[in-house]
């Protein structure tokens, strides 16, 4: 495995990024940390999402080199469930949206495999393979819908990068599809992940380039490079995210994007 280039920001610079990259010898992986919807916090010093991703990390740092997609699954899975209080168990049972969560994409070396586990994203060889929630889409396109009602109504541009209402019209539906995680799409939350809902890519023995990424990239591409100018354009000529590109969060006013994001690309 051979690095070519990585980068992760975080969307806010007053805050620490919920996004992560792991290298080791047998393993690359991108983290995307879920940022918290609900009041509830696990740790005083840091974020649910942030918690989640470093946790994620640590096990991808120590777990064994051969072990499989499916072996990874109970691992990671276990290794976050031991961070919950038995007294909070039955909460976070029927309150899936209070959990440490986390999205990644692991790829393993022996295994010569991807494994998309909630909605990151990448390239292999120039084609894009994404795995995103079931109602993203819709709660995004919710979301345009009313800014684009707002602005008609003289709402400005600056005032919703200033404070989104349009993201507050559709934290409810958000919060109600997280749910569902689990159930009818998987990520990483220290409850048994929902495997049918897990891609698993397995790649011959030619060469490859490949790029991972979290879906901070709202376009991804082969460099680095592309991949931010598409970012900053994408900033530049829809940064309320409700025309080219559908998103439930704009670039809001002192922040750098509208999310945390990770990049690697990598030949092997």
């Amino acid at each position: 495995m051979k690095i070519i280039e990585q980068k992760i920001q975080g969307k806010d610079p007053e805050k620490k990024c919920e996004d992560g990259i792991v290298v080791t010898d047998n393993f690359i992986a991108v983290i995307d940390g879920s940022t918290a919807k609900t009041n509830y916090r696990h740790s005083r010093f840091r974020s649910n999402g942030r918690q989640a991703m470093r946790l994620t990390g640590k096990y991808i740092k120590k777990m064994p080199k051969g072990i499989d997609c499916h072996q990874f699954l109970i691992g990671v899975t276990n290794y976050i469930r031991r961070e919950y209080k038995k007294s909070e168990t039955e909460h976070l049972l029927l309150h899936p949206e209070d959990r440490l969560t986390c999205s990644a994409i692991i790829y393993s070396r022996l295994q010569r495999q991807l494994w998309l586990v909630g909605d990151c994203q990448c390239l292999i060889d120039g084609e894009l393979i994404d795995n995103p929630k079931p109602e993203e889409a819709v709660h995004a396109a919710k979301r345009s819908e009313y800014a684009k009602k707002l602005l008609s109504q003289g709402t400005t541009v600056d005032q919703l990068l200033t404070k989104d209402a349009s993201r507050e019209y559709i934290m409810a539906d958000m919060v109600e599809s997280m749910k569902q995680q689990n159930v009818s799409y998987a990520v990483i939350d220290g409850f048994r992940i929902a495997e049918q809902f897990v891609k698993v890519i397995t790649l011959d023995f030619q060469p490859h380039h490949i790029v991972m990424a979290s879906d901070g990239y709202p376009f991804l591409r082969e460099t680095l490079d592309e991949s931010e100018r598409l970012l900053r354009q994408q900033q530049e000529n829809d940064p309320l995210n409700i025309d080219t590109f559908l998103a439930c969060k704009a670039f809001l006013n002192g922040q750098d994007s509208f999310d945390d994001r990770s990049y690697i690309s990598f030949e092997i």
